[in-house]
């Protein structure tokens, strides 16, 4: 295979069912529920659970658990000072970034 690792065929690959596929009835899939109706999921012969996608409509960011925030961001075009509602962003440049290297975490 290639050394550089930068194509997919790098190296032989042999496709097998992951875990899902041994035991089909412990996943789920959400579907619309026309589809359910019209009976296109049945004819896909699948062997897991189907479920229909219930109230999605309306879904938006202030019904994120942990990413409900949208502050005013400002960026002056002179200093690229970051404000976010008027607080600016910034932080002092990073010296050291642990396990970036040997992980490649970044």
């Amino acid at each position: 295979g290639d050394p550089n690792a930068s194509i997919p065929t790098v190296q032989p690959l042999i496709a097998r069912p992951m875990f899902a596929a041994h035991i089909p009835s412990l996943s789920v899939a959400f579907v619309s529920q026309s589809s359910i109706d019209n009976g296109a999921v049945a004819s896909y012969g699948l062997g897991k659970r189907i479920v229909p996608v219930k109230n999605c409509r309306t879904i938006g960011k202030k019904d994120l658990k942990f990413n409900g925030v949208m502050p005013r961001m400002r960026v002056d075009p002179e200093s690229y000072v970051v404000e976010a509602d008027g607080e600016v962003c910034g932080g002092e440049p990073i010296g050291e970034l642990p396990l970036t290297q040997a992980y490649f975490v970044y």
